[in-house]
């Protein structure tokens, strides 16, 4: 192998798939299998313990309804209880309390001989155990029984796997008395071994179903994700070794070019070693063939530049596609007040001075975002070989300018009053002044949607309140509470500090902790603002961003139902 020779080529790598964009375009299908799985477990479920159900409600049934003596046990039971508690008794007190529990005792007698005896004759008859009417809860006075009634059957109760049949059911009858209660306790076996097999033997049939729907249909789901998994990263693979090979023919041919000039210039040498001994006509062709020399130099110079011009350009269109959503955001933002007037226009019979002044507001409001979409093109259609450094922002006229723009909207449609407290001369901090605004105007939202919450939570526990007149009082006062949105600009040491606070609705610390995420929001499901802001979680981590690369730092204060203030400090630029 000698030196001319090309190195032997290595096989590119392709990169990993990344995991969040291919993981949420295959989220519906996993979304559909999880509601599945979890539907058909729902109904095994469901077809396990309804029989079970409806057992327990027949044996409540049983105990409410059952009357011997022209009255329930829950009546006896408060009769008895009645005559614990009784305050002025008789003299035959003693005797009626015993003759009541004597009643209570044969009424517990009658209701369970028949199942016990006719148990054989009768399988579908409930099998009782035990039953029992305990009074622990009754505070009777010293020296009256509140001993529980009890019956057990003389019948062993079964043992092993037939133990699982048990049951045990407590009622509580309704008393007159507050504070008091007595407790009805019943203990049995309803179904017969066969029944509860063919319970079992239904549960497996329908675990067997289960299974055969779910795990074809797992594998199904498996196979469809695998599937796009391998068809995804072929792709990925085919762009990547385009893009290698395209990098690759790029490279080959600038070698050419440079050996080409090397080539030229040997020759050149050459041609100077050969006429150095002539005559001074050849002097002056060798300082000519010098001149050429230097003049291939340079060309190689600029080749080298352009190269680099050229990774740059490609540098600064991949963030054009971070940019162009986060110009989209705003845009959003903005057709609020533009949609609004457009639909009480069209509403209207007649055009009068008032409506006059709204569709003006319109024209203006839509200026705003041509302007906007203006920078967007700007952005676009950047040169990438010219370079356009940041500039100087006087951060106290773009707050002063941000307050005026949106009080009269946020005092007239949004009930709000935003207000500005900014020094009388300049504030400089370094960065994009388009960027800056934006970032302003997002926290300003933010802050909008933050008192509107407030206002309908102060409603919904006004209307809570269950005394009539508190409750109107409160509704009056949640009616004229005011939202307040306040910005300021102060100078605090080498730092210019930004604050954006509200008295909105506040957060909590969860949220507080994620709120800078992309597409985090809490007004996904929330028709906030009349319907005007959907929650697409992306102002605040657009405020995030700029503030990186603006080398500033965020605070957040804030505590449910207190407010929110957004604290920024960027590093003061150096005074003209």
């Amino acid at each position: 192998m000698t030196p001319d020779d090309p190195a032997p080529r290595e096989t590119p790598v392709a990169p990993p798939l990344p995991f969040w964009p291919y993981f949420l375009r295959l989220l519906p299908l996993i979304v559909l299998w999880t509601v599945m799985a979890a539907l058909l477990a729902w109904l095994l479920y469901a077809r396990a313990w309804w029989s079970e159900e409806s057992d327990r409600a027949d044996m409540r049934e049983w105990i409410d309804n059952t009357r011997i003596f022209r009255k329930t046990l829950a009546e006896l039971t408060r009769e008895h209880v009645d005559l614990l508690l009784d305050d002025a008794p008789g003299p035959d007190h003693a005797n009626r309390l015993k003759n009541k529990r004597a009643e209570i005792a044969e009424q517990v007698r009658a209701m369970t001989e028949p199942p016990r005896v006719y148990s054989a004759q009768l399988p579908l008859f409930p099998e009782i155990y035990t039953l029992e009417v305990d009074f622990t809860g009754v505070p009777a006075p010293p020296g009256r029984d509140t001993s529980p009634i009890r019956w057990e059957s003389p019948k062993p109760k079964p043992g092993g796997h037939a133990r699982a049949q048990l049951h045990t059911l407590t009622l509580e009858p309704p008393l007159s008395r507050p504070g008091v209660a007595a407790a009805i306790r019943l203990e049995y076996r309803l179904h017969t071994y066969h029944q509860m097999q063919k319970q079992q033997d239904d549960f497996r049939f329908w675990q067997t179903v289960t299974a055969s729907v779910l795990l074809p249909t797992t594998v199904f789901v498996g196979w469809l994700v695998l599937r796009y998994l391998r068809r995804e990263r072929a792709r990925e693979v085919t762009r990547f070794l385009n893009a290698h090979a395209h990098e690759l023919r790029a490279r080959e041919l600038l070698q050419a070019q440079v050996a080409h000039q090397l080539a030229e210039q040997e020759l050149l040498e050459a041609q100077v070693r050969q006429q150095a001994a002539e005559h001074a006509t050849e002097e002056l062709t060798r300082k000519v063939l010098e001149q050429q020399l230097d003049t291939a130099r340079l060309e190689s110079r600029a080749a080298e530049a352009e190269r680099a011009a050229l990774e740059l350009k490609s540098q600064l269109y991949a963030s054009i596609g971070i940019m162009a959503g986060s110009y989209a955001h705003n845009i959003k933002n903005l057709l609020v007040r533009p949609n609004d007037l457009l639909s009480r226009c069209i509403d209207a019979t007649g055009t009068t001075r008032e409506q006059q002044g709204m569709l003006q507001e319109v024209k203006n409001t839509l200026g705003t975002v041509t302007e906007r979409l203006q920078q967007i093109l700007h952005t676009v259609r950047r040169d990438p070989a010219k370079a356009e450094a940041v500039t100087r922002v006087d951060l106290a006229a773009l707050v002063r300018e941000s307050q005026g723009t949106w009080a009269e909207m946020g005092r007239d449609k949004w009930k709000i009053a935003i207000s500005a407290a900014v020094p009388a001369g300049p504030e400089w901090v370094t960065g994009d002044l388009s960027h800056l605004q934006q970032a302003i105007e997002n926290l300003v939202f933010n802050a909008r949607d933050a008192t509107f919450e407030m206002r309908n939570f102060l409603r919904d526990e006004a209307k809570r309140e269950p005394d009539p007149a508190r409750r109107r009082h409160r509704l009056l006062d949640a009616a004229a509470w005011k939202g307040e949105v306040a910005l300021a600009v102060r100078r605090d040491g080498a730092e210019v500090v930004l604050e954006v606070r509200d008295n909105g609705i506040g957060m909590t610390p969860e949220v507080r902790e994620n709120c800078l995420k992309t597409h985090f929001t809490t007004k996904r499901d929330n028709a906030l603002y009349e319907g005007y802001s959907a929650g697409m979680g992306l102002g605040l981590s657009f405020v995030a961003v700029v503030l990186e690369h603006h080398g500033a730092k965020l605070e957040i204060d804030s505590a449910p139902h207190q407010g929110t203030t957004f604290r920024m400090r960027f590093p003061a630029a150096e005074r003209a």
